[in-house]
């Protein structure tokens, strides 16, 4: 039964926040942003209908709160709530709490995020449908002394992994047994503090895979679809830094094979929404590893090349409309058209190994263009925090080939301007200009292998010298004399933001 959605809740920040209201005004839905203390000074604040705080900065009191998330939403008149990505997003508790309070969830059921959300539950999942697995223990005894004799018996390196959320939070190598005991304690901590579980699984870490996977999206019909895969097997620290649709790895009879798997473990839990179901692959063979019960930070990827909205999609099946179910098989053969491919872009310092900037942001520029894509959250005048995630916007390119977008991309990047905190825009150029990442064979282990160290300092670019230069004039012009315009330009000191 359709239900019209009027006015939508957001339960999250930065970035999507940003997309879900674009995809509101789109559908006219009014929208709710639920933000803490801190994120006034943001764009989602800016363009949201209304707004409601739901605490202070520190996410146990803010955005991982259900009850404040459940009441902001209905104090701000909204019928339904999208969590977004991360927080509360893949946390079955509150969709059920939403689905209590007469609110609709944007998302899977309670039931589904239960069954796939937490990825123990998953795999018991996939076992019982006969996908292929990674050796590992998810086992109910959560005591570290247990987890120690498990990941031994699995043989080294073990990857320690939260249960209940994905991001590369909660995630530890663990190379001995001498180290295992500090790294799962670890795990468990950043699990609580994350998605409010510390529960934990093992798995064999396979040091040679790329990560692959599809998203998948099932609508009010009951039907679930595939479209298509993403290569995300540039990491650092198990999170993803370039995505891209689709993966430059895969034959057509294995692509087909992922396809089928994913299908099939969604169909399974009577999945709704859009969803991602993750794999590892190594040695031409493919292992499930987890189903994000979500949208994912990369759908912007595929839809470039599928030519789908997933945010509109999403809210369109939570009123009961059939988005895709009116294709029927066919929507399994859409192919994809061009290549894809996204850089998030971090408030961190690449010269000194990727640590976190802070700060207010300077001047932004970001250059549009046919094939181009921004998404942020920030722009010149608001602070980047301490608080969250340092992701200040993802840059998308398409092009017709993946040479071209590769090329498209280093353009983009050169062109593309950050001032006030520092970028990991360079690090990026370099990335792409490495000969396996342009031949398309690099792995998870790609960043440990040839980024671990920090990158050397780089001059100002082209387009980065006539800011600077255009600033200097204006602030010249102000002031009194020259060394006035010194002391106040933003250039003189601790200023470059890439």
């Amino acid at each position: 039964m359709s239900q019209r959605i009027q006015r939508l809740a957001i339960a999250n920040r930065g970035e999507v926040a940003v997309r879900i209201i674009r995809a509101c005004e789109e559908l006219d839905i009014e929208t709710v942003l639920l933000h803490s203390e801190v994120d006034i000074n943001s764009r989602a604040y800016r363009l949201a209908t209304k707004k409601i705080c739901i605490g202070p900065a520190p996410t146990a009191e803010s955005y991982l709160n259900i009850v404040a998330n459940v009441n902001g939403a209905k104090a701000g008149g909204a019928q339904a709530v999208h969590p977004g990505f991360g927080f509360l997003s893949e946390n079955a508790d509150f969709a059920q709490a939403c689905k209590d309070a007469g609110l609709i969830f944007v998302g899977p059921s309670a039931e589904s995020i239960r069954k796939l959300g937490d990825k123990v539950s998953c795999k018991a999942l996939a076992k019982s449908l006969g996908l292929p697995l990674v050796p590992g223990y998810q086992g109910e005894d959560q005591s570290v002394e247990r987890l120690v004799k498990e990941a031994e018996a699995i043989g080294f390196p073990v990857i320690v992994k939260a249960a209940a959320g994905g991001g590369g939070r909660g995630m530890k190598v663990m190379r001995k047994s001498q180290e295992c005991k500090e790294l799962i304690e670890s795990a468990q901590r950043e699990a609580r503090s994350a998605f409010g579980s510390e529960k934990v699984f093992l798995e064999k870490y396979l040091d040679r895979a790329k990560h692959i996977e599809f998203q998948i999206f099932g609508d009010a019909t009951g039907k679930v679809i595939q479209l298509m895969d993403r290569e995300c097997s540039v990491q650092r620290r198990h999170q993803k830094i370039i995505e891209e649709a689709i993966s430059p790895s895969l034959t057509l009879e294995v692509r087909r094979k992922m396809s089928e798997a994913a299908c099939l473990i969604g169909e399974a839990a009577g999945y709704r929404g859009a969803g991602t179901v993750e794999f590892l692959f190594q040695d031409d063979q493919f292992y499930l590893l987890e189903v994000n019960t979500r949208l994912q930070v990369e759908h912007p990827v595929t839809e470039m090349v599928m030519g789908v909205d997933l945010v509109k999609a999403q809210i369109l099946t939570a009123q009961g409309d059939a988005v895709f179910g009116h294709l029927g098989q066919a929507a399994n053969q859409r192919q994809p058209h061009g290549h894809a491919i996204e850089c998030r872009i971090y408030a961190e310092n690449p010269f000194l190994g990727g640590v976190p900037s802070t700060g207010k942001l300077g001047t932004v520029v970001w250059p549009e263009g046919p094939g181009r894509r921004f998404e942020y959250g920030f722009e010149s005048g608001d602070e980047i925090t301490s608080y969250y995630d340092p992701m200040i916007a993802k840059v998308i390119v398409w092009d017709e080939t993946r040479p071209r977008a590769i090329k498209k991309m280093k353009k983009v990047l050169s062109e593309s301007v950050v001032f006030g905190v520092h970028t990991n825009i360079p690090y990026l150029q370099e990335i792409f200009s490495h000969p396996e990442f342009v031949s398309g064979k690099m792995t998870t282990r790609f960043i440990d292998q040839y980024f671990s160290a920090p990158i050397e300092a780089v001059a100002p670019t082209p387009i980065e010298e006539k800011v600077i230069q255009e600033v200097k004039r204006k602030v010249g012009q102000t002031s009194s004399g020259p060394d006035q315009a010194n002391e106040s330009s933003p250039f003189s000191s601790f200023w470059r933001g890439v």
